[in-house]
């Protein structure tokens, strides 16, 4: 199958030439990403990423917030949906495959009893699950071989599944 840089809205050449450059230089692929996060009063704070406007954060009422932004737990949740529909369409572009719709819902299962201090063990999500549903008329085969591309090259899905080290030190 032929694909065009117009295939899902996806730009190609631009994706092409940064593989390219990864390709003939490993250290370019090295990345460091960044935000920064400010508290505004309450369970309220901002992040700021890159030149882009802050993004809120809160918790729900019934966990003392004020309810007027996601909080961290939904945005993980996001990360990885997002992060998911990047791969699918990255992936079924370069296959060739057009994406008439993609919906990915995803949840996970958090203990409060940790994170209030109530009792000991892991303050984190115990299980996160992922529906993916896509709409295309690509060949059932291909959207498997798709399913475990994407789920196999996910930089959120791998640092939710790995251990990874998470230092937390204290400023001025």
């Amino acid at each position: 199958m032929t694909t065009t840089s117009s295939l899902n809205q996806v730009d190609l050449e631009a994706v092409g030439a940064l593989a390219g450059k990864v390709q003939q230089d490993p250290a370019a692929g090295q990345t460091r990403w960044a935000a920064n996060v400010h508290w505004t009063g309450a369970f309220r704070s901002e992040s700021q990423v890159r030149s882009f406007p802050p993004a809120a954060s809160d918790e729900p009422a019934g966990l003392g917030g004020s309810d007027t932004a996601p909080n961290p737990v939904e945005q993980l949740l996001s990360a990885l949906g997002n992060c998911l529909a990047v791969g699918y369409a990255a992936n079924a572009t370069a296959a060739g495959i057009e994406i008439k719709d993609l919906d990915i819902a995803v949840d996970g299962d958090v203990d409060l009893r940790s994170f209030l201090g109530l009792a000991p063990g892991h303050a984190g999500f115990s299980a996160i699950r992922v529906r993916v549903d896509l709409d295309t008329d690509a060949a059932p085969e291909a959207v498997a071989q798709l399913h475990r591309k994407v789920a196999a090259s996910s930089p959120v899905g791998h640092t939710l599944q790995a251990a990874v080290p998470v230092e937390i030190t204290p400023g001025s």
